[in-house]
């Protein structure tokens, strides 16, 4: 059993090197999709068009998606503890299986998008031809989901990173020259549309993907639990860094909705710059929570949160130069960056919480962070009625949510320590 206790410290340091590489390039495709947002800020000359645009693909597509979203999260866990635990058998049974779940859930989350599209874009104020873009568009995406959840739990990270790099070039490059030609949001959807098409890329290792075998079912009475308490926790993340979109869609006026779009797309880069170590580390726990391998997910976990503070002190530093880069001269978007930049410090934290408590089945904390991001998003949409509300209320809702989740967790982590150590 001490034997077993010194395991090799190379596993750690080769957590670290993935979770650095990947996010090295995932902060290129973030400057990127930042040049992106540029392209669209200057192209979309009619008042309100860029906010249209914006909201409608941070916001209104991937609420349509949440649901098969959810799923990849539940399959990524299972597929990465049998990549880990090296039953190859299973493995490979496992991923057959998981693979046909995953299609009928595909299927069966692109009729729901087709339903729910029309009363959603209602409520939110969506044009009928932006409706439109934005369903082909998230029917894409979900197709997209549908392979990257099987290269994340097969711990292809290199690949992940290549794919969302390609994803980025395609969307700036066919992104510039349609809404050069033709300014308007929906063209601008559908330059993220076509950039999704480099998921066509894994093709090229489809025979790493072709398994025999028999199918293994997923499903048991444990696979039902966690994959509720996926869903609790993607809907969570969804309504604390995406949600305030379609808020702001609902009430703002046109220049308003441009000023915020803008603001809260650069102060929500910075979790996102950092996302790819929360990848790494959520795979990486899902199939070991014990021995020398934790200490690397800790390095892990304490260098997304140095890098998550580091970014937003360095986007209030530039907030002059990043704002100009994408809408030119708007103090209203430079005057909301602080308060913004504040509130994704504590969201970003929650994030890293909620994949540590969600790797770790830890479903208590991973419900609470569901709830929290509900309650979060319901209290924008009673009280952020304008810019003004919005920004008063975000920051300090955010950080009592992190307060709340950081004792619960912190108090199950003290509990898990000995099991740990065991």
């Amino acid at each position: 059993m001490s034997q077993e206790l010194k395991s090799d410290p190379g596993p750690a340091r080769k957590l670290l090197q993935s979770g650095i590489i990947f996010s090295a390039v995932s902060f290129l495709t973030g400057l990127g999709n930042l040049a992106f947002q540029s392209v669209m800020g200057h192209h979309l000359k009619g008042e309100g068009q860029y906010g249209n645009a914006n909201s409608a693909i941070s916001g209104f597509m991937p609420l349509l998606g949440l649901l098969p979203l959810s799923a990849t999260f539940a399959v990524t866990h299972y597929i990465a503890h049998f990549n880990t635990s090296g039953d190859n058998a299973r493995l490979q049974g496992l991923l057959l299986g998981c693979r046909k779940f995953l299609f009928r859930l595909t299927v069966g989350g692109s009729v729901l998008a087709v339903i729910a599209i029309k009363p959603l874009s209602d409520f939110f104020h969506y044009s009928e031809s932006l409706m439109l873009v934005t369903l082909g568009c998230t029917l894409l995406g979900l197709w997209g989901s549908f392979a990257t959840a099987l290269c994340q739990g097969l711990a292809w990270f290199k690949r992940l990173a290549l794919i969302g790099f390609l994803v980025m070039v395609l969307r700036v490059l066919f992104g510039w020259f349609v809404t050069l030609k033709w300014p308007s949001a929906e063209t601008a959807v559908l330059a993220s549309t076509f950039a999704l098409l480099a998921n066509l890329v894994l093709l090229f290792w489809r025979k790493d993907l072709l398994l025999h075998g028999k199918p293994v079912s997923p499903w048991n009475r444990e696979f039902v639990l966690y994959l509720v308490v996926s869903a609790a926790c993607v809907s969570g993340g969804f309504f604390f860094t995406q949600g305030d979109l379609l808020v702001a869609k609902k009430f703002f006026s046109g220049a308003d909705n441009d000023a915020y779009n803008c603001a809260e797309r650069l102060a929500v880069a910075v979790p996102i710059i950092v996302a790819p170590l929360l990848t790494v580390l959520f795979t990486s726990r899902s199939g070991a929570r014990t021995g020398h391998i934790v200490g690397g997910q800790l390095m892990l976990l304490g260098l997304y949160i140095l890098g998550l503070i580091l970014g937003a002190a360095a986007l209030f530093a530039l907030r002059d130069f990043c704002v100009k880069l994408i809408l030119g001269s708007s103090p209203e978007a430079e005057a909301m960056i602080a308060q913004l930049a504040v509130t994704m410090v504590f969201v970003g934290l929650l994030q890293a919480l909620a994949f540590w408590a969600l790797a770790s089945r830890w479903t208590k904390i991973s419900l609470l962070y569901g709830v929290l991001g509900l309650g979060y998003w319901l209290t924008l949409l009673l009280l952020g009625k304008s810019p003004v509300d919005l920004l008063r209320v975000m920051p300090v809702t955010a950080g009592i949510a992190f307060f709340i989740l950081f004792l619960v967790w912190f108090a199950t982590l003290r509990r898990h320590k000995p099991a740990a150590q065991s």
